[in-house]
C-alpha cells in the first residue's frame, strides 16, 4: 500500500513526489510513467531555457510560481551538479510598433520582482548580441540556460534515497484508477497497485486522466507542435545566449528565438502548429483519436477561426525553411539557408476553453482523494519546485498528511 502514487514522470511530477517525500519523510511514494524513461514528452522536448517572470500577469500563479520556482530551481542545480549556467537573455524589438508592448512586458518584470531587467537600447544591445539588428530593448540578466532531463532524474534518484521504501515505475501506463472505499487501485499497463491518495501530473493527458477521475472539466488539452532549427557550427558564433523577439500579445507563444543550449549547440524556434497527435513530434503524425477529439470541439475552431492568418503563416513556415529563415532574419539579418539545419520537436499542451482562449493560468485543482494538474504549459519547467511546493500544501490539507 503506497501512500500517495503520482501519474506523470515529467518534471512537474517528479518535483511534486521529491518535494512530498523531503516533506513527508515516511510515506511512502509511487511515480508512474508510461514511457521507458523519466522526462520523454514536454520537459525533454522544450527549449531549455530558465524563465525569468517577465511575461506574467502581476500576481498570478505562474508569475509567482516562476519566479520562486526560478530562485530554487538554480540553487537545486548548483546543489546538484545539474549543467545550467545564467546566462542572461535580451528581448529584441525590431521595429516602433512593438514598443508599447515591450514597455508593458518590462514593466510586468518590475511587478515580478524580476531581478536586473534594464532597458538598453540599440547600441547596448549589439554589445551583448553582435548579429542582432534591433531599436533596443531589454536586458533580462537572470534568465539561464539548464539540462531539464537531467534535473528531473535527480529529483527521482533523491525521492529513492530518502525513501527506499518509495518507489518509480517506468513503462507503465495507467488505464485506470477505482475506489475501493479505503484505498484507490491503480490499474497500469503491467501491474496494479494500492494507494491512500493520487496526484495527476499527466500533461499533455490531463484532462482525460481528470475526466477519468470524474472532475467536471469543460476545457480540453490541445496539442501544439512547435518544430527547431539547429544553427550550423559556421553560424554558431551569431549567438552568444539567448535572443527573443517582443512576443506578440494576440498570441500565447513567446514566438521564434534563438537558445544556446547546454551542450553548446544552438536552437531557433519553435514555431506554434495544430497537431493531430496529442504526442506526436513528426509533421506528419497521426491519431484518430486525438484528431477527433481535438476537431470536434468548438474551443478548437475557435482558436483556429479567430486566429486564422497566425496559424496559416505557421503552417506554412513548418512547411518551409525559407520561410523559417525569414522569420529569424527579422532579427540576424545575415543569417542564410546554409546557417540553419532541420532540429528536434515539441508538443505543448495547452488547456484550450470553448471560446478558443488559451491564455489560462497555471490550474491546480482537488477531488476526493486527488490532485490534478490540469493545466502547466510554460513556464511549468522552471516553476516546477514552487508547484510542488504549492502541491505539497494542498495534500496537507485535502489528504491530511502530518
Amino acid at each position: 500500500m503506497y501512500d500517495i502514487t503520482i501519474v506523470g514522470g515529467g518534471i512537474v511530477g517528479a518535483a511534486t513526489a521529491y518535494k512530498l517525500q523531503i516533506k513527508y519523510p515516511n510515506l511512502k511514494i509511487i511515480l508512474i510513467e508510461k514511457e521507458p524513461h523519466l522526462a520523454e514528452h514536454q520537459t525533454g522536448n522544450n527549449s531549455g531555457v530558465i524563465h525569468s517572470g517577465l511575461y506574467y500577469k502581476p500576481g498570478s500563479a505562474k508569475a509567482k510560481t516562476c519566479v520562486d520556482g526560478r530562485k530554487q530551481l538554480v540553487k537545486f542545480a548548483q546543489e546538484y551538479n545539474i549543467k545550467h549556467e545564467v546566462c542572461g537573455k535580451v528581448v529584441a524589438a525590431v521595429d516602433e510598433s512593438e514598443t508599447e508592448f515591450l514597455n508593458k512586458i518590462f514593466e510586468n518584470g518590475i511587478a515580478n520582482n524580476t531581478e536586473g531587467i534594464e532597458k538598453i537600447n540599440a547600441d547596448q544591445l549589439k554589445e551583448i548580441e553582435p548579429y542582432v539588428k534591433s531599436i533596443g530593448g531589454i536586458w533580462v540578466p537572470c534568465t539561464g540556460i539548464i539540462d531539464f532531463r537531467g534535473t528531473t532524474e535527480k529529483f527521482a534518484e533523491l525521492l529513492l534515497a530518502k525513501q527506499s521504501n518509495s518507489k518509480v515505475v517506468l513503462g507503465e501506463e495507467v488505464l485506470d484508477y477505482v475506489n475501493k472505499g479505503e484505498f484507490t487501485e491503480v490499474i497500469t499497463s503491467k501491474n496494479k497497485y494500492q494507494t491512500k491518495y493520487m496526484i495527476f501530473c499527466g500533461g499533455l493527458q490531463a484532462d482525460r486522466l481528470a475526466k477519468k477521475d470524474g472532475v467536471k472539466l469543460k476545457e480540453k488539452v490541445v496539442g501544439f507542435r512547435g518544430d527547431y532549427y539547429d544553427l550550423t557550427d559556421q553560424a554558431k558564433h551569431k549567438v552568444k545566449n539567448l535572443i527573443y523577439p517582443v512576443p506578440n500579445p494576440a498570441f500565447p507563444f513567446l514566438g521564434v528565438h534563438f537558445t544556446r543550449m547546454v551542450n553548446g549547440d544552438i536552437e531557433c524556434g519553435p514555431n506554434a502548429v495544430f497537431t493531430f497527435k496529442r504526442e506526436g513530434y513528426g509533421k506528419t503524425d497521426f491519431d484518430l483519436k486525438d484528431t477527433i477529439d481535438a476537431l470536434s470541439y468548438k474551443g478548437t475552431w475557435n482558436l483556429l477561426l479567430n486566429n486564422f492568418g497566425f496559424a496559416y503563416n505557421e503552417y506554412r513556415r513548418a512547411f518551409s525553411k525559407k520561410l523559417f529563415l525569414q522569420t529569424l532574419q527579422r532579427l540576424i539579418p545575415s543569417l542564410t539557408m546554409d546557417d540553419i539545419k532541420p532540429g528536434r520537436a515539441g508538443v505543448r499542451a495547452m488547456l484550450l476553453n470553448e471560446q478558443g482562449d488559451t491564455k489560462d493560468d497555471f490550474r491546480i485543482e482537488y477531488k476526493d482523494k486527488s490532485i490534478h494538474v490540469l493545466n502547466a504549459p510554460s513556464p511549468a519547467a522552471t516553476a516546477c519546485m514552487a508547484i510542488g511546493d504549492q502541491i505539497a500544501e494542498m495534500a496537507k490539507t485535502h489528504f491530511h498528511l502530518n
